[in-house]
């Protein structure tokens, strides 16, 4: 009995080790996990940075010199005065004032001035007349402005700015200390000219053509 259980023990541990389940030789590797899109909109925008604009140079404003010829609504003029024009006969400016004008030459004088009826005095203004010709007028009022802008009662510094450059300058004849300040046209149609007192004060002025422009004492 004793040898029966003896031989039924190698049988036994061999059905043993046939049930027992086989090691793992390796571990199985978990399966690939595929990346998880990312949304666009989780994404930050793309920033675009414009060129800075271009420096554009500043232009100076254009200085403006004082007209030589004034504008049309201007009475006086470098080449005459309203709708008279220098080189008219006496007759022509006449019908060109439309008004009353006195004076006319006494006997042999070339030379002599037209006056309006309204003026206050022959200084105010008057338009001279030579040869038959008109050839120049003379104010000695604050109403009348020159071509250019100048007018009784500036100071020379004040026509000097008016026309930098333009002005020829000499002693007065008869006022110590006074000036004679001469503008030519620079279209060639006449000649402006200012004189003033000691003081530096414009007291008249003219316009007119050369050589009668430059008469001193009217029409001496």
């Amino acid at each position: 009995m004793r040898r029966t259980t003896l031989a039924l023990v190698p049988l036994l541990l061999a059905m043993a080790a046939c049930s027992r389940p086989a090691a793992p030789t390796a571990e199985t590797p978990a399966p690939a996990t595929a990346a998880t899109p990312v949304p666009s909109a989780a994404l930050p925008p793309t920033t675009t940075v414009a060129p800075p604009p271009a420096s554009v140079p500043e232009v100076p404003a254009p200085t403006t010199a004082p007209p030589a010829t004034p504008p049309g609504d201007q009475l006086a003029r470098f080449d005459g005065y309203g709708d008279l024009r220098f080189g008219m006969t006496a007759q022509q400016a006449r019908q060109a004032w439309g008004g009353d004008l006195n004076g006319k030459p006494g006997p042999g004088e070339a030379c002599y001035y037209l006056n309006p009826t309204s003026n206050p005095a022959p200084s105010y203004f008057a338009f001279m007349i030579e040869n038959d010709k008109f050839v120049r007028y003379d104010v000695g009022n604050d109403k009348e402005v020159a071509p250019g802008g100048g007018k009784r009662g500036m100071s020379a510094d004040e026509i000097g700015r008016l026309y930098a450059g333009r002005i020829q300058e000499s002693p007065h004849k008869y006022v110590p200390g006074g000036k004679v300040l001469r503008i030519k046209d620079s279209a060639g149609n006449g000649v402006l000219v200012f004189e003033t007192d000691a003081a530096g004060k414009v007291t008249e002025w003219r316009v007119g053509v050369p050589p009668q422009v430059d008469y001193v004492e009217g029409c001496s």
